[in-house]
């Protein structure tokens, strides 16, 4: 029997909305998956341009029925077929009978031509074993193209020798004249697929003969002292069994393994033996781990230019008083030399022919103490009177400019002005300085870490001996500079895709890599494998204890969704207070598969299961404080070879950019949605000539003909975080050195901000003061949907003891077709407690909001809002995006505020807001007022007035402006004709 056509699997609701509003009469219905509950479906029907939508739930017999209101009888059918049938005749409950099936559409696009990705299906997603398919009689999918010649282009792709070996020839031969032979006794119950088993064993006969060879010239090999006869290979069961050749072979094959594993082990055990009969020693195997190596003291050659100022010295003061270091420039600027020394602690500033003597800044040793590392801000100065750094902040308008502010006297401070040879250069000295204040810091747990993130499609080749560079961020693009490169990061991601090796050997591989050149065992957290697609997760021995909630989840996307030649692996987990995602995905290849790609994105979204399992409702996007995608994503470039070549010698990148179709997608909103990636300055990383990385071999010889693979950033890192949290990309390049594979490995580090699981100073409730609560105002919501029914919106956050919900819309209306517009007043939402109200605990939290359908249950959108800017005791505004299931699904804005008891308003300086940002200097007209400084806890990009740099004070506004969240465009960027409503315009 032919599936329905009118059943859709698991297309999202906005989909199978679109389809009904293009079919556009009364009676047109179609069947997807529920996305609120497991083995059900939603039935979607059109009746006067709204969607109205029905929940078929089973009950504990399988039988199936539309879910009636309490106190109605409901009626039962075995099979989906048979309850749509019913329902398509008049009087049965529904707002109109079902009248006009709106069929599955076919996308050619979807077809795997070159055969790397197989089969598509009309939703993207096949239905998986035990599903829903086969417990509602809907039958087995359509005919296809026949088996055998799918098979065959498969085969193409996947057999590296030539088309005319003995090999291809054998595999064709079957394939068209006793595949159906083996299918037929398939059916009639017979596993044993012989003439499959007769074609394997003849086309490997060449295979036989060199394994037996090896086997023979292994043991002739091997020490007479140390026999090792080969394990019991378990007898194979299942379909190729029944076939004593290729049972010898398949044992042979595992003799080899096994012989060839062993054989190193052998061969040292024997040398041992023979260097100990001359009194000599062998280092043991088991030697201890080196020391890790001190960082040298790093020199750069710089112009100074700086002057006293009077301050009080920043996180030692009053929160609120102003930070006044006024800039006195003092004659020219003077060669000087900056000696970084990050185990002593110190930066040295030398002038140069000046004479005078050496100035030493320390770095002061008493920032933080007490529970959980937290020290509150008080008055005073440094305990021990030494100088101190106190601020970094680099200048936006000159890239390779910084100032250095530090302390003289505990009323005193100095801000000075250094110019690097370049912004490479200048990064270096921060990165150096940032690891200096955190190892000279009293800190119990970690405010910033550094993440290294690196992918790779090893073209199923084995890797050099070295991945020095690749592990080093050294190559191409925005790379490390010498001085810091070696610096040991404390988490390393590595995907791989088309990686040959075992899992256990690459890991062991990279953990040795990194010791070499880090001189640090790494601890494995997590590995996970998907065929040859791999990411392998290491942390510094010191962090382990810090990393909880790891979670594993792979997605297959390649032929009908069930092989995994293509598709996604993912790791998650806790590192302290802070959530990290990572995905590493293989997606469809070929120039003209951008829409099939875009497919595997969604259904990698939907698929993978990471995170809290109380977060599954929402965007895989949103789970996770921070979360980083990165593989070989075979985006290509629109443009013809050879004009691509021009612009790639001239590295013309930005011309190319242009028409990346990664970078057109995600302008369309088609995928990666809010997600950034790092500038490319760079080449293309694919389709390069193995062995060199001089020229591109973009012509690829297919029995079908010429194949072009035009140069291209197949492989990319992007990443989204919550807002308003703390992440910078400090490198995004590729190597040229690595040349084993037709890709170049592609790397990025990233400086993150974490979060400690609070301690707070006091115990919950001993306040006279009540707690701190989460109040709401207004929220009005417009989401993209033909449907008319009430919304609820749900809460849920790390804050709270619980999930809470409100009551349902006040109001609503469509004002534009296809847009539902709702509103909540107070009544409707509910006051939110924290389980703590601590100002440092909450202003790292963050809420988690989903619009839900009252009768579905479903989604229509979720969203996320940072407490911190709206902590206060005002409401403050806000407003986002909503999105489900990878898509845009409409926008949300509201009044709400986060009040804080004041006896809980203590908080402290963070490691990484030390660095800021700055323009050039402008002078403020005499009679212009100061702002106070903010407190530290707030960085830049809050709600908060922004914090004045050392050496100017900053204008205070007349009216307290309010600008756009970063994360929206300007309004005249809109395309969505429901955003025009927020804005009032027609």
């Amino acid at each position: 029997m032919a599936a329905a056509s009118w059943y859709h699997r698991d297309i999202s609701r906005v989909v199978a909305e679109d389809l009904l509003a293009k079919a556009g009469r009364d009676g047109c219905f179609l069947v997807r998956d529920s996305e609120s509950v497991a083995g059900a479906y939603a039935l979607c029907l059109l009746f006067q341009r709204h969607v109205h939508t029905y929940r078929i739930l089973p009950d504990d017999e399988g039988l199936l029925s539309v879910q009636t209101i309490q106190g109605i009888q409901a009626k039962c059918f075995r099979t989906l077929p048979d309850l749509i049938s019913a329902y398509q005749q008049p009087n049965n409950g529904l707002v109109t009978p079902l009248l006009y099936p709106v069929h599955r559409h076919r996308d050619a696009a979807d077809e795997d031509s070159d055969g790397e990705d197989g089969r598509g299906n009309p939703a993207g997603s096949a239905v998986p074993a035990g599903g829903h398919g086969g417990s509602t009689g809907l039958g087995a999918p359509p005919a296809r193209p026949h088996i055998s010649q799918q098979l065959q282009l498969r085969l193409q792709e996947q057999v590296h020798s030539s088309p005319a070996s003995d090999f291809m020839g054998f595999m064709a031969e079957y394939l068209t004249q006793h595949l159906q032979l083996d299918l037929e006794a398939l059916r009639n119950g017979h596993l044993q697929l012989r003439h499959l088993s007769t074609a394997l064993v003849t086309a490997c006969g060449a295979l036989h003969r060199r394994v037996a060879r090896g086997q023979d010239t292994g043991t002739a090999g091997t020490p007479a002292s140390s026999p090792s006869p080969s394990p019991a290979r378990p007898s194979p069961q299942g379909f190729l069994a029944s076939d004593p050749d290729l049972e010898l072979l398949l044992n042979k094959i595992s003799a080899v393994n096994h012989l060839l594993s062993s054989l190193e082990k052998k061969v040292l055990r024997s040398l041992q033996d023979t260097v100990s009969r001359h009194n000599l020693a062998l280092p043991s195997l088991a030697a201890p781990p080196p020391a890790t190596k001190p960082l040298a003291v790093q020199s750069f050659e710089v112009r100074a230019r700086g002057g006293p100022g009077a301050s009080v010295a920043p996180g030692w003061g009053p929160p609120q008083e102003p930070l006044l270091v006024p800039q006195v420039k003092v004659g020219k600027s003077q060669r000087a030399a900056l000696r970084v020394d990050v185990e002593l602690g110190t930066v040295t500033v030398a002038k140069k022919g000046s004479g005078s003597p050496e100035e030493i800044i320390p770095q002061d040793k008493s920032m933080g103490s007490g529970a959980g590392g937290r020290a509150p801000r008080a008055g005073g100065s440094p305990p021990d009177g030494r100088h101190s750094v106190l601020q970094l902040i680099k200048y936006q308008s000159v890239q390779s400019k910084v100032r250095l502010v530090y302390d003289r006297d505990p009323q005193r401070s100095l801000s000075k002005d250094f110019v690097f040879p370049s912004a490479r250069k200048r990064e270096a000295f921060c990165q150096l300085l940032q690891l200096m204040k955190i190892q000279h810091s009293n800190l119990d747990e970690p405010d910033l870490i550094s993440v290294y993130v690196g992918t790779w499609n090893m073209g199923s080749a084995p890797p050099p001996r070295s991945l020095a560079s690749w592990l080093t961020s050294r190559g191409l693009g925005r790379t490390q500079d010498e001085t810091t490169a070696c610096i040991p990061h404390d988490i390393y991601v590595i995907g791989t895709q088309e990686n040959s090796l075992g899992d256990r050997e690459w890991v062991e591989f990279l953990r040795a890599s990194l010791k070499t050149l880090m001189a640090i065992d790494y601890r494995v957290v997590a590995l996970q494998c998907l065929w040859s697609i791999k990411m392998v997760v290491l942390v510094k021995p010191e962090h382990e204890r810090r990393i909880s909630h790891v979670h594993t989840s792979s997605v297959k996307t390649g032929i009908a969704n069930t092989l995994g030649n293509k598709g996604a692996v993912g790791v998650s987990f806790l590192f302290n207070g802070t959530s990290f995602g990572f995905v590493n995905c293989h997606l469809a290849s070929g120039s003209e598969k951008t829409h099939r790609r875009n497919q595997n994105y969604s259904d990698i979204l939907r698929s993978l299961a990471l995170g809290d399992k109380r977060l599954n409702a929402f965007d895989l996007t949103l789970r996770f404080t921070h979360l980083f995608w990165f593989g070989d994503l075979n985006y290509r470039l629109d443009m013809d070879v050879q004009d691509i070549l021009s612009h790639v010698t001239k590295k013309e990148f930005g011309v190319l950019l242009a028409v990346d179709q990664l970078t057109l997608e995600r302008e369309k909103n088609k995928v990666f949605l809010q997600f950034r990636e790092g500038d490319i300055s760079f080449p293309p990383t694919y389709r390069y000539e193995r062995g060199s990385r001089d020229s591109y071999m973009w012509q690829k010889f297919k029995t079908t003909g010429v194949r072009i693979n035009v140069p291209s950033w197949c492989d990319r890192i992007l990443w989204k975080s919550h807002p308003e949290t703390h992440l910078v990309c400090n490198s995004y390049g590729c190597t040229d050195d690595i040349v084993t594979s037709d890709h170049s490995p592609v790397f990025a580090t990233f400086e993150v901000g974490v979060t400690s699981q609070f301690v707070p100073k006091s115990a919950p409730g001993s306040s006279p003061e009540p707690p701190a609560c989460i109040e709401w105002e207004s929220i009005e919501v417009i989401v993209k949907t033909a449907s008319r029914s009430k919304c609820y919106i749900e809460f849920h956050s790390y804050c709270l003891e619980e999930a809470q919900r409100s009551g349902e819309n006040n109001s609503q209306s469509c004002d534009v077709p296809g847009f539902l517009r709702m509103g909540w007043s107070a009544k409707q939402l509910p006051v939110l407690n924290p389980i703590l109200s601590d100002l440092e605990y909450l202003g790292d939290q963050h809420l988690l909001l989903s619009i839900k359908g009252v009768e579905s249950c479903e989604s229509y959108g979720e969203c996320c809002i940072a407490m911190r800017s709206m902590i206060g005791s005002t409401a403050q505004q806000f407003e986002t995006f909503l999105f489900h299931r990878g898509e845009e699904t409409g926008s949300m804005r509201g009044w709400m505020k986060v009040r804080v008891p004041k006896e809980r308003h203590s908080t402290r300086e963070r490691l990484y807001e030390w660095i800021s940002f700055e323009e050039e200097d402008e002078t403020p007209a005499a009679d212009t007022p100061l702002c106070p400084k903010p407190p530290l806890g707030y960085p830049p990009g809050s709600a908060l007035p922004r914090t004045p740099s050392p050496g100017r004070a900053e204008p205070c506004p007349a009216v307290p402006r309010r600008s756009r969240p970063h994360s929206l465009p300007e309004a005249s960027s809109y395309t969505n004709p429901a955003y025009f409503i927020f804005e009032g315009l027609p």
